[in-house]
């Protein structure tokens, strides 16, 4: 039998991850995005430093972003089964 603990430590960690997430670290990835896109622009920003971003720092940069956001929502899935699955099995509050 595997061992099931739920510490309000647990808890409380849970609620303030979906806090963060869900109090606008998103949208605060999405502004991130939107400003690079605008960088991105050669009517925007131009020379040879604009053109390195456009080429490579800001491609790999989006990706992330992207990738960060969706890995978020993911874990913030998660964590709403895993802290329904505690509460209903702990009777917690």
């Amino acid at each position: 039998m595997s061992r099931v603990l739920s510490t309000e430590e647990a808890k409380t960690a849970i609620r303030q991850i979906q806090s963060i997430i869900n109090g606008g670290f998103t949208e605060q990835i999405d502004s991130l995005d939107a400003q690079g896109r605008i960088l991105s622009d050669a009517n925007v920003w131009d020379g040879p430093l604009a053109q390195q971003f456009r080429g490579t720092v800001w491609p790999d940069t989006h990706a992330a972003l992207g990738k960060v956001k969706t890995e978020l929502e993911e874990l913030r899935a998660q964590l709403d089964q895993i802290a329904q699955n505690i509460f209903t099995a702990g009777g917690g509050a």
